[in-house]
């Protein structure tokens, strides 16, 4: 299906061509790429709102930059929807976030105007630091680079790392704030209420017009534009608000702020900001989802990826099951915690910034004193916890597994070294779907299972993610304790049962068999079951165990499997290396068995986006594949060992 761009549109296939148009021109083509991107992803689905708010900002950075000499760094990367359609990629652009399509994110290998890829937040200052330190050591002086940091990517610590080492290297660096007041939720915390100070001050907004009248007669100055240039930065310093000092804190020129939609005031401001050196900050404000009515006027959080939807009327469309359907994990894991909350007033509820991805607000709504958004700051949310714990509080920290990675040392040195009562839940694990490498849970069984003190779990079904959160929360279990579950939907309707203990480090056998043994752990677990009914009708009896935990593995299950069978499947949605199945070969080695294993889940590269099922498929175990491998185990035409 093709998707016809305006008039303006049309002509542009690179910046270059935009570069050609008079400035005149600049609001229809935004105009044009505004509806673009509504007519695509109201039929195709993806991230919306913030797209649409930096419509303007994504066209003046490439009218007046060289792109891609001139490196541009999105941050969050769902925010670069314009920039894929001004930078040769409006043909493809239906491919959106679809297997074998373009990429939802910035992507080096996709596009050289991709400078950095960028799906975990707040990156963009100490790459684009990176970009500009690299090319002045290279002596590309013309060079500019600049960083559009947004959706609450600001709150992040590493970003206030980089302005610290930005202040006084010295670089050709410009830092534009994309203000919006918003990351998929509302932005949370102090800066938030800082940033709300500068925009609404009478002080400061009765001088900002003589600070630009100035600014856009840098150019006639010449030679002397360095000087005029720092007598409006000590202008700003004696002059503003005090507010401003957060930014010169860090030795950046602060300017701003701007209306972020006023296109030919965003290419006159960006024009003047490349004749200023030195590390600067070019505060913009823009509302998410600008430009479409339902999505101005809705909530914001809903349209930051609205799924389909009616472009005409804004009813976001949603197919209507014939029969009741499982509920997505993370509602189960929602409504059970403030159901154990409930009963346990030691129970508190953390995430970094994803209260309706993890669904964290059910708690935060009913209490709001004990569940908490700490903004896009994993380090700060293990940590927290942690402190939380040495209280005798019970934290549920729900992180995304692939967010995890970045607070890996947190949980090691301030969770698991001290051996507090934290208990990690990670939503997301495995292969996450259409948000790509960036967002899959490929890791975390693998790098969870090598840390002391730390049980790593993984429910079947609704029902065990029910019990593994009751489990880790009784006081016996006072050591970390991690449950990690799939994006997306379980397989019970009737799943809110009576809670029931489940006993650490015991897995279960579902399926008696005598051919094969087929070990999983979690969500996988139910397409190895379909797997062993379709081997039946093969005349293949095959066992299936469910593993439930990966640390402490179940010993005596295991020994039951290597005593009874010589051949052995191991199915995760997770790296095949370090995880469960190496976890199974390492007892094998230790226990002197010998049996043939085949291991299957993650392969050692990194996958695409595309459907959970078409991933599942492409890295071999589904349900086809762990039936396929099974009968590659059995058959005496080829050995696998371990």
């Amino acid at each position: 299906m093709d998707f016809p761009a305006g008039e303006l549109l049309s002509k542009i296939e690179y910046p270059a061509d935009l570069r050609k148009l008079n400035e005149d021109d600049l609001p229809q083509v935004c105009k044009e790429l505004r509806q673009f991107i509504i007519d695509v992803v109201s039929q195709k689905g993806g991230h919306f709102g913030a797209s649409l708010g930096v419509v303007e900002m994504t066209v003046a950075l490439h009218y007046v930059f060289n792109t891609p000499y001139d490196q541009l760094v999105w941050d969050v990367g769902h925010q670069a929807y314009g920039h894929k359609i001004l930078t040769g990629r409006r043909s493809k652009f239906q491919t959106n976030r679809l297997y074998k399509g373009i990429s939802g994110f910035p992507k080096r290998k996709e596009s050289e105007y991709d400078a950095m890829g960028v799906g975990h937040s707040s990156t963009s200052i100490s790459s684009a630091l990176g970009m500009s330190v690299g090319s002045k050591y290279k002596g590309e002086k013309d060079r500019q680079v600049i960083a559009v940091i947004g959706d609450g990517a600001m709150t992040a610590g590493m970003a206030f790392e980089a302005l610290n080492h930005a202040g006084i290297a010295n670089s050709n660096l410009l830092v534009i704030l994309n203000d919006n007041c918003m990351s998929i939720d509302p932005n949370v915390g102090a800066l938030k209420e800082y940033l709300t100070d500068i925009t609404t001050s009478h002080t400061y907004n009765k001088f900002k017009d003589d600070i630009w009248n100035l600014l856009g007669k840098i150019s006639k100055f010449g030679p002397n534009a360095q000087e005029i240039a720092s007598k409006i930065e000590n202008g700003i310093k004696t002059t503003l608000l005090k507010q401003s000092n957060l930014f010169e804190s860090f030795k950046f020129r602060y300017f701003g702020p701007v209306d972020g939609h006023d296109v030919i005031r965003m290419k006159k401001v960006l024009e003047d900001m490349k004749d200023i050196p030195g590390p600067k900050i070019l505060h913009c404000l823009t509302q998410k989802g600008k430009g479409y009515k339902f999505s101005e006027e809705g909530n914001q959080t809903v349209w930051h990826s609205p799924g389909l939807f009616n472009k005409d009327t804004g009813e976001i469309l949603k197919v209507i099951p014939k029969e009741p359907q499982p509920p997505k994990y993370q509602d189960v894991f929602g409504n059970t915690l403030l159901e154990l909350a409930e009963k346990n007033p030691k129970i508190m509820g953390i995430t970094p910034a994803m209260p309706s991805g993890c669904s964290l607000n059910i708690m935060m709504k009913a209490m709001p004193d004990r569940a908490f958004d700490v903004g896009i700051a994993e380090q700060h949310a293990v940590t927290f916890s942690a402190g939380l714990a040495t209280q005798g509080l019970i934290p549920f920290c729900n992180i995304y597994s692939s967010f995890m990675q970045r607070a890996y040392d947190q949980v090691i040195h301030d969770v698991a070294l001290q051996n507090l009562h934290v208990v990690f839940c990670l939503d997301r694990g495995g292969l996450a779907g259409a948000d790509g490498p960036t967002h899959h849970g490929a890791y975390d069984l693998a790098f969870f299972r090598c840390i002391p003190n730390m049980v790593v779990s993984a429910p079947m079904n609704e029902e065990e993610l029910r019990n593994l959160m009751f489990t880790a929360q009784l006081e016996k279990n006072s050591f970390p304790f991690s449950i990690r579950y799939p994006r997306g939907n379980g397989v019970m309707t009737d799943w809110k049962r009576p809670f029931s203990e489940i006993q650490i480090g015991k897995g279960r056998k579902l399926r008696d068999g005598k051919d094969i043994a087929i070990l999983s752990i979690g969500h996988i677990g139910n397409l190895a079951l379909k797997a062993c009914q379709n081997l039946e009708k093969q005349g293949v009896s095959a066992a299936l165990y469910d593993m439930r935990f990966v640390k402490p593995l179940d010993e005596d299950l295991l020994h039951e499997v290597f005593s009874k069978f010589s051949k052995v499947i191991t199915v995760e949605d997770g790296c095949i290396m370090g995880g469960m199945g190496s976890a199974v070969l390492e007892f094998m080695a230790d226990h002197r068995y010998t049996a043939e294993v085949k291991r299957l889940g993650i392969p050692d590269v990194i996958v695409e986006h595309g459907e959970q099922k078409e991933l599942y498929a492409e890295c071999g175990y589904d349900e086809i594949a762990i039936a396929a491998g099974a009968l590659e185990l059995l058959s005496e035409r080829k050995k696998i060992t371990a």
